[in-house]
């Protein structure tokens, strides 16, 4: 068994396993527990009454995070010649098709979001095995298939993420960073949170959300009243 560290027995002692805190506090005390030397990425955990392997019990969707990510988003824009001047003014990290398309192909995958367009879409279809583990397979229902380039990407930067139960049931997401203030990662979960209200499947009967964490990189998991979450 791993040996605890003297910061590790600090941080969990500041952690009452015995409460369940609101938003505003769990997000306060998560920096005060928050003791790693770098910037820690806070992520959110929500255990959900569903069974994903029923199609009419599937959780997914975006959101746009109020405060943003604060993670430097890496997009590939996959678009045609009239669509590339439109992607690199919205702040496309790459910009191009064919060549783009053959990288891929050779395992290229240094990105964190690719957007394109519906007619560019039959292109990656042979590319899902590559794309597909690493969740980078455009989708419409994310908005990551349209158009509206200009729109898709500007979203992606400005704190849009795409998010899905797994197959445990339980959605995990990052909503910020340990040196936003607390009130920015309280906004960014509230925002993920009442997204996930809105999306409960008309099948699912009694409590809908079973559990909420929260927790940084290094720091203990601090579990968040589902109370209001569950009344609405």
């Amino acid at each position: 068994m791993a040996k605890i560290t003297k910061k590790q027995k600090e941080a969990h002692s500041k952690v009452d396993k015995s409460t369940t805190y609101s938003v505003a506090d769990a997000s306060a005390l998560l920096k005060d527990v928050a003791y790693a030397n770098f910037d820690e990425s806070v992520d959110l955990a929500v255990r959900l009454n569903v069974d994903p392997r029923k199609a009419n019990q599937m959780v997914r969707g975006v959101v746009t995070l109020p405060h943003g990510t604060g993670k430097d988003v890496k997009v590939l824009a996959l678009v045609t010649p009239d669509k590339a001047k439109e992607a690199e003014e919205a702040g496309a990290d790459y910009v191009g098709l064919d060549e783009y398309l053959e990288k891929i192909k050779g395992g290229w995958t240094d990105v964190d979001v690719i957007v394109t367009m519906p007619s560019v879409m039959g292109k990656l279809g042979p590319l899902g095995r590559v794309l597909g583990p690493r969740g980078l397979m455009p989708n419409p229902k994310t908005g990551t298939v349209t158009m509206d380039i200009a729109k898709a990407v500007s979203d992606v930067k400005a704190g849009k993420i795409d998010f899905k139960v797994d197959k445990t049931g339980i959605v995990h997401a990052a909503v910020g960073k340990v040196s936003f203030d607390a009130e920015k990662i309280a906004g960014n979960a509230r925002e993920l949170l009442t997204t996930l209200v809105k999306l409960k499947p008309q099948v699912v009967k009694g409590t809908y959300i079973k559990s909420i964490h929260i927790a940084s990189t290094m720091s203990p998991s601090i579990e968040i009243d589902t109370k209001r979450f569950t009344e609405q």
